[in-house]
């Protein structure tokens, strides 16, 4: 089998309501979504969703990277994933968001070609797993009664943006808590908005309203800030955007600078580079949970999907970015059971059937 054709969608279409976090607004999903084309009639569908916020990439760079990546791959088999790899690698530096959509593209033909749904050929642990849902940053009352309409809804799990002053961050918490009840998982999602020190100081005073975890409090580059908070923390200390590939996670559990793993495909450049990062926090003993652009369509969030219920290590999951547009760019791939969660087709590779244009 040979790649005879890559080819790109342009897809940026507006979230129901503008999405805030302590490093920006976030109004769009904007994708790059790709089509593998091989000689033997078989398409694999994949995205690459650039977050400038997080990954500093845009649509338009995503897409000539792939227009680059398209020269070098054209002709190689698109199941020999270590190939295609090494070749993305050498034409390219980092670009994790081009390189995932090419990525999950190559492993939706490999499921195909195999007569696999995804889920089974990168484990198959199960074949669902369970996402929670995200409320922006916003005042107090309205974040409040979000997380109660998510709850409403059947969601048993809050993840909430924080990060935007210390004084405002405990209200939201403790608005949010109040309004959900005791029975409702709250994350706690700082997107690098403290320093250490106050970080500990204000864990500590939101411990108060029993919080499962918080994720990245220190900025990206401060692992020593990282690992500080990790140590002193009531409350076990997620990396996201402190971890952008194996390397990273390799750094992290072997300085014990976190507790658990935010894995996120458009970082680490796919699912090839995601099941090394399992792979290396399983053996520190250390869980992972999967993530997702908040500009992501949904294509990307099956494949994350697939990747979190095959594998155990993958304990948590934040997949909700699909549950913020009107519309999916695509026929097929997960169903929702009981509004929280991802139920994977049984249908080889992802289960996409085609893209709407």
């Amino acid at each position: 089998m040979k790649i005879t054709d890559i080819k790109t969608h342009m897809m940026k279409v507006p979230l129901i309501r503008p999405f805030h976090i302590s490093l920006g607004v976030i109004t769009h999903a904007v994708s790059c979504l790709v089509e593998i084309e091989t000689d033997e009639g078989i398409t694999g569908y994949g995205e690459g969703s650039p977050g400038p916020l997080i990954t500093g990439e845009n649509l338009e760079g995503t897409v000539e990277t792939i227009r680059v990546l398209r020269e070098s791959l054209t002709g190689m088999d698109p199941r020999d994933l270590e190939a295609v790899y090494t070749v993305m690698n050498r034409t390219v530096a980092h670009a994790g968001t081009a390189k995932a959509a090419i990525d999950i593209a190559c492993h939706d033909i490999l499921g195909k070609a195999s007569g696999l749904p995804l889920y089974r050929l990168l484990g198959g642990c199960s074949n669902e797993l369970e996402t929670d849902m995200t409320v922006g940053l916003d005042e107090p009352q309205t974040m409040a009664e979000l997380a109660k309409a998510h709850v409403e809804n059947g969601f048993g799990i809050i993840k909430t943006k924080v990060g935007a002053g210390i004084e405002q961050d405990l209200a939201r918490v403790k608005a949010i808590r109040q309004a959900v009840g005791d029975d409702v998982k709250i994350r706690l999602d700082a997107n690098q908005g403290w320093h250490a020190k106050e970080a500990v100081e204000l864990i500590k005073r939101l411990n108060e309203y029993d919080i499962e975890l918080v994720e990245q409090p220190v900025p990206r580059f401060d692992f020593e800030g990282l690992k500080y908070v990790t140590t002193y923390s009531p409350v076990p200390i997620m990396a996201d955007e402190s971890c952008w590939d194996a390397k990273d996670a390799l750094r992290l559990v072997s300085e014990r600078a976190v507790d658990l793993i935010n894995i996120k495909l458009m970082k680490c450049g796919g699912l090839y580079e995601a099941k090394k990062i399992v792979n290396i926090a399983e053996a520190a003993g250390v869980e992972c949970m999967l993530g997702c652009m908040a500009e992501e369509s949904g294509i990307a969030i099956n494949a994350s999907a697939a990747l979190g219920a095959a594998l155990s290590n993958i304990t948590r999951a934040d997949l909700d970015a699909s549950f913020s547009l009107k519309e999916l760019p695509f026929t097929g791939g997960f169903t929702i059971r009981d509004t929280r969660y991802l139920v994977l087709p049984e249908e080889p590779g992802l289960g996409i059937s085609g893209l709407k244009f």
